[in-house]
């Protein structure tokens, strides 16, 4: 066959695959897989630097399906292309396949390689996972940034390590999502030349043609961003892409958006531009009448005719194969000439810590008046940063509020002109802040994010996706509690501590002084597959004696004894985090006095404690001692697993309130005698 015809024949592949594995599990969204089939063979075919032998080349080009609903057109690409499967706890590129042709057939399928979104760690060959709407793109703009780091601190005359290409498909509901905005927004404002994202402009949702809710120009608004744009008027034209795809190449000076307009379902008779095609699989008669349409056999099921698998070979494996070993070549002079820097690399690659990561640590002696927990974090995360050169990050435009700005000599900031800088801003753009964040990290730099925690309302989205993917991103969240004051119920989280503890895989650490924020620094800088979240004070907390009260290395086990019941065996626990805990050694000092057995717990991280063995954790929390008391200025919600069914839960029932501080810890309770009547209440005393 001609070339031409290999490559019609190569993207009708991609259409039939894609239709008979929706058809197959009878689930699914298979009109944009026949639509933009020609859109994604020809990027990937004659434009994405990839190596299907070795998906994890760290100077790898990377494609982002960010209308994850479309799985099947990147399930089908990674298995014509024959990518390689990958181990990526540890770096290994294994014999085996990626994606086999069964592997389709069960798509949708219970433990399938093939679900209906597509999902990091789960199939090699995905960079990231995409589910709800705008996730991808946002995400794509934080690997972009990411090579403009990577560039700045690995490049050298000669060698240029770092110079990889994102691309991220994208639809409708990206475009609608608020997201998707943020992000474009910074993604201009950083002239982030190295993005391209192209824009299937089909005009149909699930409820129908999105001139029920969607009638922008999107080409200005993104003109308004300081992007480029392109226009490619049908999805079938490969020629026009191409020398859109060209203008992409030859820009240096701000993100492509290329829209591209299809006919959603392109090629089946009556489905093709309705909102049926968008979710529902064809039904077996229109899938044959499409196959008809493309000249394919109507019968013939997951079919790969002759000569595919070469033509990709030839294409993208032939040019990505000669493009990742050429860059292998060049990295062996480099660990040569540069063997600081390639240590480094590899460190970083394996998410591993410098040798001396946590040296000069900053000493917090006791301190009845101490200081804010934001305070105390700004000064070890300066340390840190310092220490482990590709620990880099910013704030929503809060970094004198979260104290999250790094102060040391040769920080800098990260900006058009100076890629090289540590100091991220993000902006008021809570939600892209956390999406591109992930990017980051999906590119191996360890990166932080902070906000109020009251804030978390717009990050949750992309934080839970951190935790689904397995990403060591570092969330800092300040202004923790009703501590906030004046400031109100609208500023105030309550419910915010335990709706992040409900997230599977999240590490959740609300440090009580000074000496456990470094404790807690040193857990989150050790995690290589989970996410963490640092929740701290806006007001002064004091710094507890710990010649008095127990070492803070306890917070490594989540929860320890910080004063033990005097004389014996305690009659009742007091638990708290945070703040909360010095109120509960007040009153574990007054009870004490009047020969109450009490014994005080810090818990700063559930999730850690909940880890531990049972013989550990039954000995912070013994089950025969069931007068129990907790103390936060938070949901109640969740604490009755270690109070019980005996014991007493001080917290909030309610919103919060606009006054100072301790004003507000009278009104709801959070006051020394309080606790201790409480104490004295579930003993009977």
């Amino acid at each position: 066959m001609t070339e031409p015809n290999l490559d019609l024949l190569s993207i009708n592949t991609i259409r039939t695959l894609s239709m008979d594995a929706v058809q197959a599990a009878n689930s699914g969204h298979p009109g944009t897989p026949m639509a933009l089939a020609p859109v994604a063979y020809t990027l990937w075919q004659k434009y994405l630097r990839y190596d299907p032998n070795d998906p994890i080349w760290p100077n790898r080009d990377r494609f982002v399906l960010s209308n994850g609903h479309a799985s099947m057109l990147l399930y089908s690409l990674l298995h014509l292309a024959q990518v390689r499967a990958v181990d990526l706890d540890d770096n290994k590129v294994l014999s085996s396949m990626a994606l086999t042709i069964d592997d389709l057939k069960k798509f949708r399928q219970i433990d399938s390689k093939t679900p209906g979104h597509p999902e990091y760690r789960m199939t090699s060959g995905v960079e990231t996972t995409t589910g709800p709407l705008g996730q991808g793109v946002a995400n794509s703009v934080g690997m972009a940034m990411a090579r403009c780091w990577l560039a700045s601190y690995f490049n050298k005359p000669r060698f240029e390590l770092f110079n990889y290409n994102v691309y991220a498909i994208c639809g409708d509901g990206d475009m609608m999502e608020g997201i998707s905005g943020e992000a474009a927004s910074l993604a201009g404002h950083h002239k982030l030349s190295n993005l391209c994202w192209l824009y299937d402009n089909n005009h149909i949702t699930i409820e129908g043609n999105t001139s029920l809710a969607f009638s922008e120009d999107v080409a200005t608004r993104f003109k308004g961003y300081g992007w480029n744009v392109e226009h490619v008027t049908d999805a079938n034209d490969t020629a026009q892409l191409e020398k859109a795809l060209d203008v992409f190449r030859n820009t240096t000076d701000k993100p492509t958006l290329i829209i591209v307009d299809s006919h959603i379902g392109w090629g089946a008779p009556h489905r093709q531009d309705t909102k049926e095609a968008h979710g529902e699989a064809l039904g077996e008669e229109e899938v044959a009448l499409a196959k008809k349409f493309y000249g394919w056999p109507p019968d013939a099921k997951f079919l790969v005719p002759d000569g595919v698998y070469d033509q990709f070979k030839k294409g993208i494996g032939k040019r990505g194969g000669e493009a990742r070993n050429a860059w292998m070549k060049q990295f062996d002079s480099y660990k040569t000439e540069f063997p600081a820097l390639a240590a480094d690399f590899n460190k970083m690659l394996h998410r591993d810590l410098p040798d001396d990561w946590d040296k000069d640590m900053p000493a917090f002696p006791a301190d009845a008046k101490g200081l804010a927990t934001r305070d105390s974090s700004g000064k070890v995360l300066n340390v840190l940063a310092k220490n482990v050169p590709w620990l880099m990050g910013g704030a929503a435009d809060l970094y004198p509020s979260t104290k999250t700005r790094l102060t040391f000599e040769g920080a800098g900031e990260f900006e058009a002109a100076t890629r090289g800088g540590r100091n991220m801003h993000f902006g008021i753009r809570e939600h892209a802040m956390a999406a591109i964040s992930n990017g980051m990290v999906l590119c191996k730099i360890r990166t932080f994010a902070s906000t109020f925690f009251i804030f978390t309302d717009y990050c949750k989205p992309a934080i839970r996706l951190s935790a689904i993917m397995e990403l060591p991103v570092i969330y800092i969240f300040t202004h923790d509690s009703i501590g906030v004051g004046e400031d109100g119920p609208t500023h105030q989280p309550i419910e915010h501590l335990i709706a992040l503890r409900a997230v599977p895989g999240l590490v959740l650490l609300r440090p009580a002084d000074a000496n456990e924020v470094i404790e807690a620094w040193r857990v989150i800088m050790q995690l290589k597959k989970e996410p963490a979240v640092l929740v701290l004070t806006r007001q002064a907390l004091p710094t507890i004696d710990r010649s008095k009260y127990a070492a803070s290395s306890g917070v490594a086990k989540g929860a320890y004894i910080i004063a033990e019941a005097q004389g014996g065996k305690p009659e009742a626990i007091l638990m708290a985090t945070g703040s909360e805990v010095s109120l509960c050694l007040s009153a574990y000092e007054t009870l004490t006095s009047q020969g109450v057995k009490v014994r005080v717990v810090s818990m700063p991280s559930w999730d850690i404690f909940e880890h531990q063995s049972r013989e550990y954790r039954d000995s912070v929390l013994p089950p025969e001692v069931t007068a129990r008391v907790s103390v936060e200025q938070a949901s109640i919600l969740g604490w009755d697993r270690y109070v019980g069914s005996k014991g007493k839960i001080i917290g909030m029932h309610t919103f919060g309130a606009s006054a100072p501080l301790k004003e507000l810890q009278k009104k709801f309770g959070f006051q020394p005698d309080k606790v201790v009547a409480a104490v004295k209440e579930v003993i009977g005393k």
